[in-house]
Order: structure tokens, then C-alpha cells, then sequence
């Protein structure tokens, strides 16, 4: 009863951790190697290297004249041959156009001439040393540059040229100072500004990566004063304060950078992570969508907005939208598609909507992605486990834990495995283990408590759920288990069991929405509908207690609904189904399905009475009952004393099971049937009625076949051995992990 596998669920930022989305770090004017924020990765530790801007013409780098306007009789601008006959102004004009058609090699011999008449012609010597530099000729190009600043020393143009030439080499200083002196000459000259910017951004970027932070931090305010529109240093101040975890400002940094650049894919997907970060999903695929839309194959933002879809997918799934939950994490995948936490999370979504089949291949294909995802190994071994494989679960576990050893929840399964298979001392082993590695692990600790029931020794495994709940107080498990063995123990002579079922119901009926009114017909003449709520319509002892009133139902005058919640149905699951349908009965399968769901579906059935079979045994659906879906709700069968819930109205038993001189108090009301409140159906199996063994033995055989933590009491055996003043003459026990049996014959 109750002591389980434990499934590694995913929640928000729960087990299959989406790994931390990338930040994008950009020094310069372009895009260059990535640097990861500090939380995620370490810094790649290199510097960007980014072309420098240039002015497109020579009327922008400060030339005497704008240009030569051309009549229909001259020269073809794309010319091949410079017209050396020009002379002063018309060739040096004549030469910018040139240059602006990138044809270096002509202008460069109009530069020439020009200087080959005037030595000291500034425009020229500036002129000169642009198409120099755009041949990659740096060398010659400084020197050019230098003539012309020792002629003119405040030519903003030539220092500018200067600062960029230092640049490509790796002067980022000497860059900055010519650049500086450029704005000195002329405050206004806006490629200086912009230039200054960029080089003071890669300081920043040094300074930081060598890690001068603050130094670094104040290089980037230094450039935005150079130029305020210029983005990478935005962007960079935002990478800074990311990693300095101030992320109000570091979003506001991203802002400005995407403002300035509409098209800055790096700064929308750092936001994305900010939002991401904060739980704002939806603003985060936005960000990754509008950096998507800007670069498509940004590997970075795919995958993280693969790891926010799969967060997102998660997110819903929780709310109770499996389905959007599953769209979701496919998404993810055609973000990136190799992505093994959605193959994982879609695992875990198709176990939970019965789909076991799909659920093992997405987690071999997360294991095949990621080898060391221990958490598929072990949900692995859940499903296999559940299908009675039992040595493939254990194949499971123990991969589980060959990558990680002290992976509390496959030793605990592992524990229930060897359970099941009657290994009772490496069961207590691998559970004990599991609490070692995980003190706070409260449902190994119930599980505890199912072996020591199991094997008799009740006081333990109340200790032990006990313990469950001291760490965990709304485990249902441990909460219902350690109520059900109270019941082996204590006789209802005091208050005790009472005031255990009483709390624990209203603890539990806290966790449900409860309603109040109810939408039923109040005609008096209709017919009542009637509903039955259990897990147990199968090969299990209530059923051949439900049978009966299933089959012998008045179907005419009171409407029968079904609600099955049989985990695993069998031919007597089917028999019961078509009885029930051909009564004309409602069946309702809800295995899987939420029991708030449930109660909503009961509600919609416009359910008169709600009858639940189980009590505080396995798999009850009391969740049901405590949101009370119908105006009357009672409880039989399946359980011998009071659940607790303030919801649950009366409960069926008898002047035998419940004499009326009790002492015991209940929640429910008793409304004791005439006679038994049972009716037995034997089964088909059984065989016919014969002659008792007693006549041709000569004394009568005593059997039970039981579970140990039922035989607390030995006055039983006393009892037995009284009956008829017989002795006692032969004793007979079968002790197994989950049975005991035993015949005591006189």
C-alpha cells in the first residue's frame, strides 16, 4: 500500500534543470567571439577585433573641395586613367571621386602629381595616405599622414587616420590619444567622436576581461560620452552589470544598445535572459523571436529560446495544460533539436497522459543526447517497473546510479523493486542508503515504514511515517499509510484513531476548492443518480464485494455512474464495465486524471449521491470527495473506520463491524445496514461447494492468508485455540514479504 516508486518529476526550475541561457558579450563596432555571462560559463578571455569605421569620401575626412561636377564631353568617371593635366583643385576633387569609386590606384597617382607640383598641399598628403591605407599599405600611409600634421598640426582628419591605424595595430591607447587630439582641433568632427567611442569600448573590454571591472565599466561611460548613440558600449555595460547582477540597469543598458541598432541581435537575446531569469517568460521568446528575426541562425538565441519553451512547456503543465505543455517542449526542439531536457520533459508529460510507449523513446533519445541524465535512466526504470520487468528496472536504477551515486530517488525505487521481489534486506539497504544521501528525503522514509509493516512490525513504521511527515506534513502517502496502521494496533478504546483521522482530514481537505452548491434538479419524482468512485474495479478484494450491487442495481429508478480508477485493468475490469452498460449505467474511466478534474466531471454528471470505495488504501481518489462534487457523499467497503473528511457525510457498516454501543467516534455519520453491510460474490474459480475436510479429518483447519501487520493481536490465536475446547494439533505458516499464511488445524 502506498510505498512507490518515485518518479523525477520536472517542475519550474525543478529535476531536468533547463541549463542557464547564454549571454553575448560584444566589445567593438561588430559582432565577435561570444563571452558567457559569469553565472553560466567563464569568460573566453580574449579580446574582440573589430573593423574600424572609415569615411566614405574625401570631403567627409576634411578635403578642400566636394567634388568635380562633369560635363558630357569629359572624361568617364570609371576612367582606368587618372587625368594628370588637372592641376590644384580640380585634380585633388577629381581624385576624391575616384576614391569613392575604391579606385585607390588612379587617385593615389593624382595625389601624386599633386604633390609632385605642391610639396605642401595638406588635402594632398591627407589624400595620399587614405588610398595608401586602403591598399593596406600602413606603413606609407603613416608616413603620409605624418607629412601632413607636420604642415598642418591640427588636421582633425590626419589624426583621425592616425588613431586608426593604431587600432589595427593594437594601440589602443595611441588611438585614443590621436583621436583625441582630433577632437581637440575640431570638436565637431564626428568621426573622430565615433572612432574614440569604438577604441574606448575595446579598452573596456580589455580592462574588464584582465579583471579591471570598475576601470573597465568607467572606459564604456567614457565612449557614450564620445558618442551617446554608440550601441556596443551600451550593450557592454549591459554584459557588466548582468554579471554584477544588477539587471534593472543591465536591461536598460540592452534598450538603449537595440535602440540606437534595431538590428543588435546580441542585445535582445541578453535581454531574453534577463527575462527568462526572472520567470517572465513570455517576454523572453519574445526578445529570443525578435533576435531571431534578426539573425535566424543565432545558435546562442535557438538555444536559449529552446530552454525557455521547455521552461514555458513545464510552466503550463503545472497549471494543468499537459497538452499546450507537450506543443511547447516540440517547439523547443525545432529551436534545437538535439535539446535533451525537452526530450526529457516531453518523457515526463507522455507518462503522466498514459502514453508509456513514447514516453521510453523520449528518454532514450535524452539519454542518447545526454549521456549522463540519470533522471531518464530512473523514469526508465519506473515505467519498466510498472510493466512487471522487473530486471530491466533494476538495469535502470543502477545506471542511474553508476552517474550518480548517491541519486536518492533510484536508490529508494531500486529499495522498491527488491521489495516487490522479496529481497527484504537489500530493500532496507538501498532505502536506508537513499536516506543517507538525502536526510531530507521524506518518501524514502515512508517507504521505510511499508517495509517495516510489511514485515510485522508496525510501531516502526509509524515511527518512520512519522518521521515522512515531520519533513514533509501534507505527504498523502505517509499521512494515509501511517493511518491505516494505527488501525492494527489501536482498538478504538480511546480517542486516539479518531482524533488521527479527524486532523489529518482537515489538513487534507485544506489542499481542495470545495463547493458549495450544486446545479441538481430538485424535482422530487426524478431519478436519483448515483455515483461510485474506486480504483479497485479488478482481481482485488473489494470487488467481490462491488459486484453484487453493480450487477443487482435498480438501473430503472436510479441512474448508475462508474468512475473507475483502476491502474491496471484485467478481464474482471471489463466484465464490470460491460455489466454496467448494458444495465444502462454510465462508466467513466479517470485513471491519470486529476482529482479536481474529477470532482468537475462528477459535477457535470449532476451526481445526487458520491459513494467512494476505498478509504486510506491505495490509490484512493479522496481528493475527490474532499471538494465535494455532490450534495451527499458517503463512504463503504473498502475501509474500517472513519476517513476523516468533513466532506464525506456518512458511512456504511453494520451493528457487527460497528456495534451501537461503540465507543469509537467517527467524522461520518453511521447509517448501519440491515444485517452485513457486505454481499460477497465468490469468484467463477473457486470451484463448487464440497464437503468440509473436517468430516474425513477429524479436525477442523483454520486459514488465513494474510499480511503480517494484520496479526498484532494474538488474542486471535488464543481465541482460536479456545474455540470448542479443542487442541491444538498442527501449525502450519508460510511467511513472505507480502503474505502470510497460515493453518491451524484442530
Amino acid at each position: 500500500m502506498k510505498g512507490g516508486d518515485v518518479m523525477s518529476w520536472p517542475g519550474v526550475g525543478q529535476a531536468a534543470a533547463a541549463p542557464t541561457p547564454v549571454l553575448t558579450s560584444n566589445g567593438s563596432s561588430t559582432p565577435g567571439p561570444r563571452e558567457r555571462e559569469a553565472s553560466a560559463a567563464a569568460d573566453v578571455g580574449r579580446q574582440q577585433q573589430t573593423r574600424l569605421k572609415r569615411r566614405p569620401s574625401s570631403s567627409s575626412l576634411g578635403d578642400a573641395s566636394s567634388g568635380m561636377p562633369m560635363s558630357s564631353s569629359s572624361q568617364p568617371a570609371n576612367s582606368a586613367s587618372p587625368r594628370r593635366n588637372l592641376g590644384g583643385k580640380d585634380a585633388l576633387s577629381y581624385a576624391a571621386i575616384l576614391r569613392s569609386r575604391n579606385k585607390f590606384a588612379d587617385a593615389l597617382a593624382l595625389y601624386d602629381s599633386v604633390l609632385e607640383a605642391e610639396p605642401r598641399n595638406v588635402d594632398a598628403h591627407v589624400g595620399r595616405g587614405i588610398c595608401l591605407q586602403m591598399q593596406g599599405h600602413s606603413r606609407q600611409a603613416f608616413d603620409s599622414f605624418a607629412d601632413a600634421l607636420r604642415l598642418d598640426q591640427q588636421n582633425a582628419c590626419a589624426l583621425t587616420h592616425c588613431g586608426i591605424l593604431y587600432k589595427e595595430e593594437g594601440h589602443l591607447l595611441e588611438a585614443a590619444e590621436a583621436y583625441h587630439k582630433a577632437l581637440q582641433a575640431d570638436p565637431s568632427y564626428k568621426a573622430a567622436s565615433e572612432n574614440l567611442a569604438i577604441v574606448l569600448t575595446d579598452l573596456g573590454t580589455s580592462l574588464k576581461l584582465s579583471g579591471n571591472v570598475q576601470e573597465g565599466l568607467q572606459k564604456y561611460y567614457d565612449a557614450l560620452k564620445a558618442d551617446s548613440r554608440y550601441a556596443p558600449a551600451y550593450y557592454n555595460l549591459g554584459v557588466v552589470y548582468s554579471e554584477m547582477m544588477q539587471y534593472d540597469t543591465a536591461l536598460k543598458c540592452y534598450e538603449n544598445a537595440a535602440q540606437h541598432r534595431p538590428m543588435y541581435a546580441e542585445a535582445y537575446c541578453n535581454m531574453g535572459v534577463i527575462y527568462k531569469n526572472r520567470g517572465d517568460l513570455d517576454s523572453a521568446i519574445a526578445c529570443y523571436e525578435r533576435c531571431l528575426a534578426v539573425s535566424p541562425n543565432f545558435e546562442i538565441a535557438k538555444n536559449n529560446m529552446a530552454i525557455a519553451l521547455t521552461d514555458l512547456g513545464t510552466k503550463v503543465k503545472l497549471e494543468g495544460d499537459i497538452h499546450q505543455g507537450v506543443a511547447y517542449y516540440k517547439k523547443a526542439l525545432l529551436y534545437n533539436w538535439h535539446y535533451a531536457d525537452a526530450m526529457y520533459n516531453l518523457g515526463v508529460a507522455y507518462g503522466e497522459m498514459l502514453k508509456f510507449d513514447m514516453a521510453v523513446v523520449m528518454y532514450e533519445l535524452a539519454l542518447h543526447f545526454n549521456p549522463h541524465c540519470a533522471e531518464a535512466c530512473n523514469n526508465l526504470g519506473v515505467i519498466y517497473k510498472d510493466r512487471d520487468n522487473l530486471d530491466r528496472a533494476v538495469d535502470c536504477y543502477q545506471m542511474a546510479l553508476s552517474i550518480k551515486p548517491n541519486f536518492s530517488q533510484s536508490l529508494n525505487n531500486l529499495g522498491v523493486v527488491y521489495t516487490v521481489q522479496g529481497k527484504m534486506d537489500q530493500a532496507a539497504g538501498m532505502i536506508e542508503k537513499a536516506i543517507l544521501a538525502n536526510p531530507t528525503y521524506a518518501e524514502a522514509y515512508n517507504n521505510l515504514g511499508v517495509l517495516h509493516r510489511d514485515a510485522g512490525s508496525i510501531p516502526l513504521a509509524i515511527d518512520a511515517y512519522e518521521r515522512c511527515l515531520l519533513i514533509d506534513p501534507d505527504s498523502r502517502n505517509a499521512g494515509q499509510n501511517r493511518l491505516l496502521a494505527m488501525n492494527y494496533i489501536y482498538e478504538g478504546k480511546d480517542d486516539k484513531l479518531y482524533i488521527a483521522h479527524r486532523d489529518w482530514g482537515k489538513r487534507f481537505n485544506r489542499l481542495y476548492p470545495e463547493f458549495t452548491t450544486w446545479d441538481n434538479s430538485k424535482e422530487r419524482d426524478r431519478p436519483l443518480t448515483i455515483g461510485y468512485v474506486s480504483p479497485d474495479y479488478f482481481t482485488h478484494s473489494v470487488s467481490y464485494f462491488i459486484e453484487a450491487p453493480l450487477v443487482h442495481h435498480n438501473y430503472t429508478n436510479f441512474r448508475v455512474v462508474v468512475y473507475c480508477a483502476v491502474v491496471k485493468a484485467d478481464a474482471k475490469t471489463h466484465r464490470f464495465r460491460d455489466t454496467v452498460l448494458k444495465r444502462g449505467g454510465v462508466w467513466r474511466d479517470i485513471y491519470g486524471v486529476d482529482e479536481k478534474k474529477v470532482a468537475s466531471l462528477v459535477r457535470e454528471d449532476k451526481v445526487d449521491i458520491l459513494v467512494e470505495l476505498t478509504g486510506h488504501t491505495a490509490n484512493n481518489r479522496l481528493g475527490v470527495m474532499a471538494c465535494r462534487p455532490a450534495p451527499v457523499q458517503a463512504t463503504w467497503i473498502g475501509y474500517p473506520n472513519s476517513t476523516g473528511l468533513p466532506t464525506i457525510d456518512y458511512r456504511f457498516t453494520d451493528a457487527l463491524a460497528d456495534p451501537l454501543n461503540t465507543k469509537q467516534k467517527h467524522v461520518e455519520e453511521l447509517v448501519r445496514l440491515p444485517g452485513s453491510f457486505l454481499c460477497y460474490t465468490p469468484s467463477a474459480e473457486t470451484g463448487p461447494v464440497v464437503q468440509t475436510p473436517a468430516i474425513s479429518n477429524g479436525f477442523i483447519t483454520f486459514g488465513s492468508f494474510n499480511n503480517l501487520a494484520k496479526f498484532q493481536n494474538y488474542n486471535i490465536f488464543l481465541l482460536i485455540c479456545r474455540l470448542g475446547e479443542m487442541a491444538l494439533q498442527h501449525l502450519l505458516q508460510d511467511v513472505r514479504p507480502l503474505q502470510w499464511v497460515c493453518f491451524i488445524n484442530y
